[in-house]
């Protein structure tokens, strides 16, 4: 017993409820950064391919309504299983050896289960979701053609996102990146030898994709499989445990809620700009990837949080999650504000990678003076979430985001944009919800609430 608290203890895992907290919070937030960074290089890497040797019909189709649709799934299991990276992340902080081995069971059992529901429900609603959106005629059979790949696919998709959750909830954020990098190298070459040299457009993008992500998930089970540390996988003991099942969809169902209103939010949004034709639509896509560089690093410093107030929690060290707040928040600020300057200044630049159509380009660039300045906006949403979450609190941010973000949002698209039918009057309904929901999470993250709950 000795021995196994002296090994669990080890500096260089469990620093997060030791170390200097600026420290440890960028030398958890790099890893996560970049593994995030070629996680959007998979998506970008498809719309430069295909924006470039297809055409834009199918830059519009692999991130116009699919991508969305697709987001909305895969989104609300993600968002489903960051309870467990919050269950083993507390049973670890305490060193409770033998809640952490049966909640990364559970967990790979959750992620199983749950991307062959995923894959049958996608595979099955692709044209009607598609057509309910009023996609564009001269996209929907290639927006069809890669959901259905793509959710064939999310099995292995799942089981790398549950395993990289399972090794950042103890403190590993380095492997997750190795392995992504990996998969994403696989996925260009891939990507370039099924669209660029084979010609099969928009089904080689999406047959590159799962082809790359089966091969991350497995070099993530390898790991868990060869780990002697208390989060070790042994395949024989792959069940639900039911209180631990319990607890993780206690915590991840608000997080699989949220970020659910979140895509249904988006698609309606998305339905608002397929009503302006086929250029928009690229132009929003390419947008979306452009954009994708503040979404991975706000979702990095999200995970960083939940992770450090997660095991500080497990810990009883609160006085620590609220500096890791302050902190957290000081490096967000002035990320956002870096990146809004970049994509604001040098978007002409960056959107060639995408098209050369130069009509594309000058809708895009509407979007970005109206969204992309108001990037900090939302950070106290991610980090002040990731913080709730990370101590156990999911309900009530959960209600906060769904009303400040998805249902504000979805009143402004119903009501105002009918009244001017622009394109800027869409893409102002992202600051506008951001600021609000803000607010909320200040007051509420002042008035402590999220400290009540207890360990699970």
């Amino acid at each position: 017993m000795r021995n196994q608290k002296q090994k669990i203890t080890d500096p260089a895992v469990n620093q997060i409820t030791e170390g200097v907290i600026w420290k440890q919070l960028l030398l958890f937030f790099f890893p996560i950064l970049f593994g995030t960074f070629f996680q959007q290089l998979y998506n970008t890497t498809d719309a430069v391919i295909v924006g470039n040797f297809v055409g834009k019909e199918a830059l519009a189709s692999v991130g116009g309504p699919a991508a969305t649709i697709i987001n909305l799934l895969v989104g609300f299991f993600i968002g489903l299983s960051s309870g467990a990276t919050v269950i083993i992340s507390h049973h670890y902080g305490a060193k409770d050896d033998e809640r952490v081995s049966d909640a990364v069971h559970t967990a790979i059992a959750l992620s199983l289960a749950g991307g062959a529901i995923v894959m049958v429900i996608g595979i099955g609603i692709s044209r009607i979701a598609l057509e309910a959106m009023h996609t564009p005629a001269d996209i929907l059979e290639l927006s069809l053609t890669y959901m259905r790949i793509y959710f064939a696919g999310t099995i292995p998709s799942m089981i790398y996102n549950m395993g990289a959750g399972i090794l950042r909830a103890i403190g590993d954020s380095k492997r997750p990146l190795y392995f992504l990098i990996a998969s994403c190298f696989i996925n260009i070459v891939l990507d370039l030898l099924f669209v660029v040299a084979l010609r099969m457009g928009v089904a080689g993008v999406a047959i590159a994709t799962i082809l790359s992500q089966t091969l991350s998930a497995l070099m993530t089970v390898i790991a868990l499989l060869r780990t002697q540390d208390s989060y070790a996988l042994v395949l024989q003991k792959i069940r639900f445990h039911r209180q631990l099942f319990f607890n993780i969809i206690k915590i991840g169902l608000p997080a699989g809620a949220q970020s659910a209103m979140y895509s249904i939010s988006n698609l309606l949004i998305q339905s608002s700009i397929n009503s302006f034709g086929t250029d928009t639509v690229a132009a929003w896509t390419a947008y979306g990837k452009l954009d994708g560089m503040f979404w991975m690093i706000m979702g990095a410093y999200g995970v960083s949080i939940t992770t450090f107030a997660g095991q500080n929690f497990g810990a009883g060290k609160f006085d620590r999650i609220k500096k890791s707040v302050h902190v957290c928040l000081g490096l967000a600020a002035g990320t956002s504000l870096l990146l809004s300057f970049i994509v604001v200044r040098y978007s002409g630049t960056l959107l060639l990678l995408f098209t050369q159509d130069q009509t594309v380009i000058s809708i895009c660039q509407g979007m970005i003076r109206v969204i992309s300045p108001a990037y900090i906006t939302f950070i106290c949403i991610e980090i002040l979430s990731g913080v709730c979450r990370g101590c156990g609190d999911a309900l009530f941010p959960t209600l906060l985001t769904c009303f400040g973000v998805c249902v504000l949002r979805i009143a402004w698209i119903f009501t105002v944009v009918p009244l001017r039918h622009e394109v800027s009057t869409v893409a102002f309904s992202y600051p506008l919800t951001w600021t609000i929901t803000s607010l909320l999470f200040i007051i509420y993250y002042k008035k402590g609430g999220w400290m009540k709950h207890s360990t699970p």
